[in-house]
C-alpha cells in the first residue's frame, strides 16, 4: 500500500543493567527467577578491596613509625646528659648514635616539649673519649638499634603490594574486556535476570494483523503444550521469518508470542554480533543459544537478520574469515542443532527477505516466512484503540474517521500520531485529547510542521497558483484520489502542499488511475505556466514522483504497448546487468517521455477550460492560507464525487 499522494511546491523499556554486570548483546524478558537468593559481589569490588586495603595498611605503618621515631638532638645537647650521667642505653653505627635516657628532659628550643628517646650524629672532629664517660655514666653500650626498624614482612608487603594492585588492575580490565566481546576467555559474570511481570506484552496488545496471529498462533500452542505434537511425531517449526515493512510490528509480535506463551524472551539486534575481531560474533551466537536452551521452553529474536544474513559469495564478502560469514554460518550451526524437542524457537525480522541467503531461508531452519503488511482501514482503527488505552478522549472523537484518513500508515506511525496530538492537548492545557488534536497531528504527520516563514506577495501568488493547480486537476481527474487539504503554509522543505488520499484502501492500480495521478502532479508546474509563463524550481519534487511512476509503468508494469509485458527495470541495480538490450532502454525512455508530456499536455488543457474554477480557489487560498475538503470543492463549484468501487 503506497503513501498518501502529497504533492507541493518544493521539495517502554527495561531498566538498564547494572554497571558491573558486563552488557551482553541481547535483551531478556520474563526470564524464571534465579535458584539462589545469594547474589554474586562485582568484580571491581575485589581490586577496591585490595586498594582500600593497602592504603590502611600504609598509613598505619607510617602512623607508628612516625610515632615511634627517636627525637634528634644536637650534639652538644647529648654530650650535656653524657656528663650529667642521664643516658641510659646508646647505640651507635658509624657516626650515628641512638639512645635512652634515664629521666625525660625538655627539648633544647621547644617549651612543654620533652623527649626520651634520642638520636644525634657525633662530629667527625670531635675528640672526646665517649666511651669512657658513657661507661663510668652507668649506660649501657649496644650493637642493635633500640628502636627495631620494620619487619621483613612489612618492608615486603609495601615494596611488592603496588606491583600486586598494578597487575590485579590489568587481568581485571582484560577480563571485563573479554567478557564483553561475548562471553570472555576467562568467564563473565552471570546476567541479573529480568521480572517477568515488568515488560511482558501479549496479543492484547498487537491489533491489525489478525491475519499473522493466527498463523504464529501454532508457536504459542507448541511452546504452551508440546507433548500434544509431540505424541503424533510432529515438531515445531525451528525458526519463523518475518518479513515486512519497517514499523508494521514485528518485533512487538515477536514480543507477543513470547508473552502470550510465556516463555523467556531473547532479543538481539543482528549487527550486535558483530565485531573488528573475527570470531566475537560466532562466540556471542553460541553463548546466546545456550543461555535460551537453560531455560527452555524459550524464544530466540534476531532483528534485522539481513545486517548477518546475506547471501554469502556476494560483492560484500570477503571470504571464508570473513566476520560475517562466521557469524551467519554460528547462526546456520545452532539451528541445526534443534532436534525440535528442545523447545526453543528462533523468531527473526527483516525488511529486505530477497537478500538472504538460501540456506537461511531452507526447511529446517526457518521453517516458516510470515508477510506482515500494513494494516487495512479495520486493522487501522483497532490499533488506534490500542494506542488510545492509557490517553483520555473528549466525546466526540471519531477514531473510524481517522483510520479512514490514514491509509497506507503503519503501526508505528498510529502510535505516533496519537502520541503527538496527546503532546498537542498537553501543550494547550487540555484535559482530554479531541478530534481537533488528532486531526491536526495527522495534518503535521503528513504535511510536516508548519513554518513561520514572510513570503513576498508575488512569491504567495505564484504558490496559490501552484497549489491550486494540484488540488483542481485532483477533482477534475476520474477516478482520481480526493483532495483533502490544500496549504500555502509553508511546511518542511515545502512553500505549499497539497494533500490526496483515496477513500478506501487500495491494492491494485490500473493504467487510467496512474496517468491521473501523473496529471494531479503536473498541475502546479502547468498552473504556473498558463498563469504567469514561468516554469520554476518549485516543481521539483512533483517531477520526481512523476517520473518515478511513469518509469514504472513502463519498464515494471507493462503498461506500454511499445514495449510491452516486459519487466525491464528492475528494483535496484543496473538493467544491463539482467540482459537488457540498449534498445529496449532507449524504448523505455521514449515511451516515459511520451506518457509525461501527453499527462502535461492534458493537465494544461484542463486547466485552460476551468479557469475561472482556478481562480476561485486561488481567492480563497489567499485569504485563508488552508482549505480543508469541504471548503475546497465549494470554492471550485464541483460536487464531491461518491467513493468509486476498486
Amino acid at each position: 500500500m503506497p503513501d498518501p499522494s502529497t504533492t507541493g511546491s518544493d521539495p517502554r523499556p527495561s531498566p538498564p543493567p547494572p554497571e558491573a554486570t558486563p552488557p551482553k548483546p541481547w535483551r531478556t524478558e520474563g526470564l524464571p527467577p534465579p535458584p539462589s537468593s545469594k547474589t554474586n559481589k562485582p568484580r571491581w569490588s575485589l581490586f577496591a578491596m585490595a586498594a582500600i586495603g593497602y592504603a590502611v595498611v600504609f598509613a598505619i605503618l607510617t602512623v607508628q613509625d612516625r610515632l615511634s621515631a627517636p627525637e634528634v638532638v644536637p650534639y652538644t645537647e647529648f654530650r650535656q646528659q653524657v656528663v650529667g650521667r642521664n643516658v641510659a642505653e646508646v647505640f651507635s653505627r658509624g657516626d650515628s648514635i641512638q639512645g635512652v635516657l634515664k629521666k625525660a628532659v625538655p627539648v633544647p628550643g621547644e617549651t612543654g616539649q620533652s623527649y626520651e628517646r634520642f638520636t644525634t650524629e657525633r662530629p667527625t672532629f670531635a675528640s672526646d673519649d665517649l666511651l669512657t664517660e658513657l661507661a663510668d655514666g652507668g649506660a649501657q653500650v649496644r650493637a642493635t638499634p633500640l628502636v627495631q626498624e620494620r619487619g621483613i614482612l612489612a618492608n615486603l608487603l609495601i615494596s611488592v603490594a603496588p606491583f600486586l594492585l598494578l597487575i590485579g588492575f590489568y587481568v581485571w580490565m582484560f577480563r571485563r574486556q573479554q567478557s564483553m566481546m561475548g562471553g570472555g576467555i576467562l568467564g563473565s559474570a552471570p546476567r541479573k535476570p529480568v521480572d517477568r511481570d515488568t515488560i511482558r506484552v501479549t496479543f492484547d496488545d498487537v491489533a491489525g494483523i489478525d491475519e499473522v496471529e493466527h498463523e504464529i498462533n501454532e508457536i504459542v500452542d507448541f511452546l504452551k503444550d508440546p507433548g500434544k505434537y509431540r505424541r503424533l511425531g510432529a515438531r515445531a517449526p525451528k525458526g519463523v521469518l518475518l518479513a515486512g515493512a519497517p514499523g508494521t510490528g514485528k518485533t512487538l509480535l515477536a514480543r507477543a508470542t513470547a508473552g502470550e506463551a510465556n516463555v523467556p524472551f531473547f532479543s538481539a539486534s543482528a549487527s550486535e554480533f558483530i565485531e573488528m575481531i573475527v570470531g566475537v560474533g560466532a562466540s556471542r551466537v553460541r553463548e546466546l543459544f545456550a543461555e535460551a536452551r537453560k531455560v527452555a521452553p524459550a524464544i530466540i529474536f534476531i532483528d534485522e537478520i539481513d545486517t548477518i544474513g546475506r547471501a554469502r559469495g556476494g560483492a560484500r564478502a570477503f571470504g571464508g574469515h570473513d566476520e560475517r560469514e562466521q557469524t551467519l554460518n554460528q547462526i546456520l550451526t545452532e539451528m541445526d542443532g534443534f532436534s525440535g524437542q528442545e523447545g526453543v524457537v528462533v523468531l527473526a525480522a527483516t525488511n529486505r527477505a530477497d537478500v538472504l541467503d538460501p540456506a537461511l531461508l531452507r526447511p529446517g531452519r526457518f521453517d516458516r516466512q510470515i508477510v506482515v503488511h500494513a494494516p487495512d482501514q479495520k486493522g487501522r482503527l483497532a490499533i488506534l484503540k490500542v494506542h488510545t488505552r492509557k490517553v483520555p478522549l473528549a466525546a466526540g472523537t471519531d477514531l473510524a474517521q481517522l483510520a479512514s484518513s490514514t491509509p497506507g500508515m503503519t503501526g508505528a506511525d498510529l502510535a505516533n500520531l496519537v502520541n503527538e496530538a496527546a503532546l498537542l492537548a498537553a501543550r494547550l492545557g487540555q484535559d482530554s485529547v479531541t478530534q481537533r488534536n488528532l486531526l491536526d497531528a495527522l495534518e503535521k504527520v503528513q504535511l510536516g510542521t508548519a513554518r513561520s516563514l514572510v513570503m513576498p506577495e508575488a512569491e504567495r501568488k505564484r504558490t496559490a497558483y501552484h497549489e491550486a493547480g494540484h488540488a483542481l486537476l485532483g477533482m477534475l481527474m476520474p477516478g482520481a484520489d480526493p483532495v483533502r487539504k490544500v496549504s500555502i503554509v509553508p511546511r518542511g522543505r515545502a512553500l505549499g502542499v497539497t494533500l490526496s488520499t483515496p477513500d478506501t484502501d487500495r491494492y491494485g492500480y490500473d493504467a487510467n488511475y496512474l496517468r491521473g495521478r501523473i496529471v494531479g502532479a503536473l498541475g502546479g508546474m502547468a498552473a504556473e505556466q498558463e498563469v504567469f509563463g514561468v516554469i520554476t524550481s518549485g516543481a521539483e519534487s512533483d517531477l520526481e514522483q512523476v517520473t518515478r511512476v511513469a518509469r514504472a509503468m513502463v519498464g515494471r508494469w507493462g503498461m506500454s504497448n511499445r514495449v510491452g509485458p516486459l519487466s525491464v527495470l528492475p528494483t535496484e541495480g543496473d538493467p544491463r546487468m539482467a540482459g537488457i538490450s540498449e534498445s529496449l532502454l532507449t524504448a523505455v525512455d521514449e515511451e516515459v517521455r511520451r506518457i509525461t508530456d501527453e499527462c502535461y499536455a492534458e493537465a494544461r488543457r484542463l486547466l485552460r477550460e476551468h479557469r475561472p474554477q482556478l481562480d476561485a480557489i486561488v481567492r480563497e487560498l489567499l485569504a485563508r492560507e488552508s482549505l480543508d475538503e469541504p471548503e475546497i470543492y465549494a470554492a471550485a463549484g464541483i460536487p464531491r464525487r461518491e467513493p468509486a468501487p476498486v
